[in-house]
């Protein structure tokens, strides 16, 4: 009997996998080098399509605001307040039970201050106790939506078995000695809060299936960096990339024109920290290009919107640097790609230097600014030699900012033009439909 004939399924003929097919089988054989190990997968993955939905939380257009972020996500989308109500309101005191609503919401910053608060050992020894079961049993709660390996993802590693005892105490009848020993412990080395702080944070990570960041983490707030920072630290984070995003990954990438996008609009929220002390990016090449070459310009219409270190007439003549050489360096590329049909995008070689106009569909508009001295009119889109030597150094410093390049490697790696979820399609700002 032929080979084929042999190995061939009940009903039909054997069919060859296709290279590609191979490929991927031969990856899943690393994990699963028998049917048996196959066949529990699926076996698991069937079953958890029984359990609810977990919880989705789609945040938008975050804009550098760090601080409104994790309040938004300390709150776990809603889920958490109703949940703990639910199980704690009638057992506990009022101001008991508030101050344990905030230690779920807040866990780092409430220990922290009982560090500094609760220094009697009997008294702390006494609150870890309590709390931790509390912890425990919100932890049960929660840890029971999904599956016993889904869990396991979200514990810290470090305590990863610990938190699998703590599932299992109910049904292992081992009684609150059990729970105390593993305080005591803790207190006797000085980490008794440290494990209520990684509870409570265990807490909002079940309580939350996915986390999808729909696009926009800079520009506007004055912390970029520190968005990313803290999304970097969540489990199960999706991304859809936003215009501001893209315009942060173009610049990491040492596209001039994006550069200096990134640096107009940062100049014109006064988002400079992220910048400077976030990614060591120094603003000196365009304070020295300002200075030598805007030196007597009042740049009344680039005003930074908020206060900070930096003299603002500093601040407003290093935005309309920036902006004057993005809108040469956008000028150029446009040229370089008329398939785009932006043409019309493409104004500088428009303006009437001696009448101060600018003509726009044919219509002369007055400027509103006319000190524009590193304009050429007969080459305007071309940048000047100070231009030139300024933008060398920030792109050079763009894209050997290593805390920058890991960021966007962390969006492009964990991001998407857009997600489906269930029968909801997810993308950044608005797409043009017929219905």
């Amino acid at each position: 009997m032929p080979d084929d004939e042999r190995s061939a399924p009940p009903g039909g003929r054997h069919v060859e996998p296709s290279r590609y097919e191979l490929t991927l089988l031969r990856a899943l054989a690393r994990e699963f080098p028998n049917i048996d190990s196959a066949l529990a997968e699926i076996a698991r993955l069937s079953a958890v399509l029984t359990l609810p939905k977990g919880t989705v939380h789609v945040i938008s257009d975050i804009h550098g605001e760090d601080k409104k972020l994790r309040h938004v996500i300390n709150n776990a989308s809603g889920t958490l307040r109703p949940l703990v109500e639910h199980l704690f309101q009638r057992r506990m005191e009022p101001k008991q039970f508030q101050e344990f609503l905030t230690l779920i919401f807040y866990p780092a910053e409430v220990t922290q201050r009982l560090e500094q608060t609760l220094t009697d050992r009997e008294e702390l020894r006494a609150f870890a106790r309590r709390t931790l079961r509390h912890q425990f049993e919100l932890v049960r709660v929660l840890a029971s939506r999904y599956s016993l390996k889904r869990a396991m993802q979200v514990f810290p590693r470090e305590y990863a078995d610990l938190f699998s005892e703590m599932l299992h105490e109910p049904t292992n009848a081992r009684g609150r000695e059990f729970v105390e020993a593993i305080v005591d412990e803790l207190l006797l080395r000085g980490r008794a809060l440290h494990l209520v702080h990684i509870t409570g944070r265990l807490i909002r990570n079940l309580a939350i299936y996915e986390l999808i960041i729909g696009g926009d983490c800079w520009d506007r707030g004055p912390r970029g960096d520190r968005v990313v920072d803290y999304l970097r630290d969540q489990p199960n984070v999706s991304f859809i990339w936003g215009n501001h995003d893209m315009a942060w990954l173009g610049a990491g990438l040492g596209h001039d024109a994006l550069i200096c996008h990134v640096l107009r609009v940062s100049l014109r929220y006064r988002c400079l920290g992220q910048l400077d002390e976030g990614y060591s990016i120094p603003l000196t090449p365009l304070e020295h290009l300002v200075r030598t070459v805007y030196a007597d310009d009042p740049a009344a219409h680039f005003q930074p919107k908020h206060g900070g270190m930096r003299e603002d007439l500093i601040v407003a003549r290093m935005q309309k640097a920036a902006a004057i050489m993005q809108f040469k360096l956008e000028g150029q590329m446009l040229a370089r790609h008329p398939e785009w049909e932006q043409d019309h995008r493409r104004l500088l070689h428009r303006i009437d230097h001696a009448r101060g106009t600018i003509e726009v569909d044919g219509v002369a508009y007055s400027l509103r600014d006319t000190l524009l001295p590193t304009i050429d009119p007969a080459d305007p889109y071309t940048l000047s030699p100070e231009e030139r030597e300024c933008m060398g150094r920030l792109r050079y410093s763009f894209t050997h900012s290593q805390k920058l390049g890991e960021h966007l490697q962390y969006i492009v790696g964990n991001g998407s033009m857009y997600l489906r979820r269930d029968d909801h399609l997810i993308f950044h700002g608005c797409v043009p439909s017929d219905e």
